[in-house]
């Protein structure tokens, strides 16, 4: 790809050189030629004759963007543009957590929070979105979740499945990323609160989520949510109490 001048490169001119990272240019760059996940990028010597600098604080910015997958670098390839997900904002958020346990109740309330008004929000989307196969797959990932609450054993693969399936009948694309991104610290989070003692009103409380759907209620799926994350939020109520 021959170097251009584009708007990314002219901002390296003037009092603008100082106030923008060579990141920040990068991402101009992308923006300014309306490059798309997948699309290749320059390669190093371009992009460093393109913006006037050296090849070493290309590379360093490139390691930037690529660890927020806003680039991604293919050995033997080339660079590309990135997926754009939200892993670093998932890595932060968990980290944030874990520093201290009493900001571990504050990121898991706040995300049980988003959770629901998110969801709730999509509640006509899944009535009228939601086909057969992705009920019967809701129903069955739903029946494994009550088998192991029997048992008393965990089900946190069924249960972010269920959520992942169910946002994705949404057909809302950015909230199948968000949900995703949500639960990974969801569930690192909930590890900081001892093991669950309503295992089977959690698996009941997923059932009553795919039973207000198909009888095409948009309150009764709305109240099915709001009550599925009763027991997280006791869950929390209770370590708080025991702190």
């Amino acid at each position: 790809m021959a170097a251009t001048p584009d708007t990314a490169g002219a901002a390296l001119n003037g009092s603008v050189r100082g106030h923008l990272s060579v990141a920040d240019l990068i991402k101009s760059y992308i923006l300014d030629k309306h490059l798309k996940p997948g699309d290749p990028m320059p390669t190093e010597a371009e992009l460093s004759q393109l913006l006037g600098i050296s090849r070493s604080s290309v590379r360093e910015a490139v390691k930037t963007l690529s660890s927020l997958d806003i680039v991604e670098v293919r050995h033997g390839h080339g660079t590309f543009v990135g997926r754009m997900s939200l892993t670093a904002m998932v890595q932060s958020l968990a980290f944030r957590g874990l520093l201290s346990p009493k900001d571990d109740q504050h990121v898991l309330s706040d995300l049980v929070d988003l959770r629901e008004l998110l969801e709730s929000s999509l509640a006509s989307a899944f009535i009228h979105n939601l086909q057969r196969p992705a009920v019967l797959t809701l129903r069955r990932l739903a029946a494994t979740m009550s088998e192991k609450a029997a048992r008393s054993e965990e089900f946190t693969a069924e249960d972010r499945d269920f959520h992942m399936v169910l946002m994705e009948a949404s057909g809302n694309a950015l909230a199948v990323q968000l949900t995703g991104a949500f639960w990974d610290v969801h569930s690192i989070a909930l590890n900081q609160l001892g093991a669950p003692s309503d295992l089977v009103q959690t698996a009941e409380a997923h059932a009553a989520i795919i039973d207000a759907i198909e009888f095409g209620d948009e309150q009764a799926v709305k109240k099915a949510i709001v009550d599925h994350y009763s027991p997280v939020r006791r869950r929390m109520a209770r370590a708080v109490g025991d702190d």
